[in-house]
């Protein structure tokens, strides 16, 4: 009993941030989707040092063992072998993360900013606003996101990692906008925006000062999420064909699908991608999963 009361009375002397931190950090599944976080974020910026060859260079040593029925498999100075045209696939799976990491980064980031601004202005303003906002966003997510994708990357002229990324962002607009509208609309009643708007406080002052700081948090943990959910789209546009083609870029969605003709041949071609991509998304999932029970005040023992 003595104990439960003081832990009690510990938390009760932290704030609900630190309290939040201190239990995503005693969270096992937390620090293991951070630790892959930190992983994937470490060789996706050290990539151009980490990989010992040129992504587009096809060497003679594989070249010499290729066959039409077999590929070269591991060997010295080449720990993952050949791909199906004699370049280092260890090489071309060390700089495709930076590729992923740089397409889920900027979708998300894109998707977060639109998001976040129709958000404000249909919570904050209200009324015909909020509604012709609010309908535009339901049509979006009325369609399943991946068509979404498809569809949106499908106009483009010519596909490439804009594309991509434009895609992606759009697919995540919505979400962000519906969670921030919410949020802000919860923010209207409570009773530090009602004391400001009776003390005279400038509405424009209120929003970004009040209501916006405190219902932004939400949208943080969301964008957390919203990473795994960005690099699988983003895989699953370059393996239909709709991203980069350039074939001296290394994507990890587009190396899968190339791997797709050899797989009787060399089925690692297609799982060394695939295993980077549920990993990753793995962790950016388990994290973000675990931000969000750490940041619920419901969760305060």
């Amino acid at each position: 009993m003595e104990r439960r009361r003081n832990r009690i009375d510990e938390t009760a002397g932290r704030s609900l941030t630190a309290d939040a931190w201190l239990r995503l950090r005693r969270n096992p599944i937390a620090m293991v989707g951070a630790a892959i976080i930190a992983v994937f974020v470490l060789v996706s910026v050290f990539a151009p040092l980490i990989a010992p060859h040129p992504p587009g260079d096809a060497f003679p040593e594989l070249l010499d063992r290729l066959r039409p029925g077999s590929i070269p498999g591991p060997q010295e100075g080449f720990p993952f072998g050949s791909d199906q045209n004699g370049r280092d696939e260890f090489s071309r799976m060390i700089l495709a993360s930076r590729q992923t990491l740089l397409v889920g980064v900027l979708a998300t980031l894109f998707g977060l900013v639109v998001g976040v601004l129709i958000g404000a202005v249909a919570g904050s303003v209200g009324g015909w606003v909020d509604t012709a906002l609010m309908r535009v966003t339901d049509v979006l997510l009325s369609i399943p996101s991946l068509l979404l994708a498809i569809s949106v990357a499908a106009l483009a002229a010519r596909p490439s990692q804009t594309t991509v990324i434009i895609a992606v962002a759009l697919v995540n607009v919505p979400i962000f906008a519906r969670l921030l509208r919410g949020s802000m609309l919860a923010q209207r009643e409570s009773d530090h925006v009602l004391a400001a708007t009776a003390l005279g406080v400038k509405r424009r002052a209120i929003v970004l000062r009040h209501m916006l700081p405190n219902a932004i948090g939400p949208v943080i943990v969301q964008a957390t999420l919203t990473l795994a959910t960005a690099i699988l789209d983003a895989a699953a546009l370059s393996f239909l064909g709709l991203g980069d083609a350039d074939p001296a870029r290394a994507e990890w969605g587009l190396m899968l699908a190339n791997a797709q003709p050899y797989l009787d041949v060399r089925p690692a071609l297609a799982v060394y991608p695939a295993v980077a991509i549920i990993v990753v998304a793995l962790g950016f999932t388990l994290f973000g999963e675990s931000l969000r029970e750490a940041l619920d005040p419901k969760g305060r023992r």
